[in-house]
């Protein structure tokens, strides 16, 4: 009887704990979590679904995994041709919710699989988000939860925001960072899910 074969190993490539939580959701535990250390400044004039798509790329590519298959992922706020910056300090999150508030804004997340041999999948989910118009009160309130830190855009829809938004069309789980149907449509792809 010969032995089976080895199962294909994943390694996520992102700091994000939201797409480790994102990927249990199908099923999927990486084999590994390791964080890609790259340039995530945007190019001059770039727009934000080739960023998105650069990023997801980039860093499905800087974790060198012989025999592993790395999943790569960016999410992008994009207000027209604008990207709007991860939040690191409040000043940063409020403005940006200044610029969102009772606006249509687009939330693009892209994945990348580089698996062995060099075969490169991506695919980008695009979602429409609107706020509703927030008062000063509101977007006080919202900064002293925190929960924007990291986050681009400043914003988690997962947590406090959702209450703001009016409307989504598009995938939830892409505004949240990983979008599940792309990313279980690339990994049956590869042969990393059967079903």
């Amino acid at each position: 009887m010969a032995d089976a074969e080895p199962a294909a190993r994943l390694i996520l490539a992102s700091a994000s704990p939201r797409r480790s939580e994102l990927l249990a959701r199908i099923g999927i535990e990486p084999d590994a979590v390791l964080p890609a250390d790259i340039d995530e400044a945007p190019h001059d004039a770039e727009v934000p679904k080739d960023y998105a798509i650069r990023m997801a790329r980039e860093k499905a590519r800087a974790i060198d995994a012989v025999g592993a298959h790395v999943l790569g992922g960016d999410t992008v706020v994009a207000l027209g041709r604008r990207i709007l910056p991860k939040a690191e300090d409040a000043a940063t999150a409020r403005h940006c919710l200044q610029l969102l508030s009772g606006r249509r804004h687009r939330v693009i997340s892209a994945i990348a699989l580089a698996s062995p041999g060099g075969t490169l999948r991506q695919k980008v989910s695009e979602t429409s988000v609107r706020f509703k118009r927030l008062e000063t009160a509101e977007i006080d309130a919202y900064i002293d939860l925190g929960e924007w830190h990291g986050k681009a855009g400043g914003y988690a829809i997962q947590g406090a925001a959702e209450g703001l938004i009016a409307w989504i069309a598009g995938s939830h789980s892409g505004v949240i960072g990983l979008p599940l149907f792309e990313t279980r449509a690339v990994l049956r792809a590869a042969g990393l899910i059967r079903n």
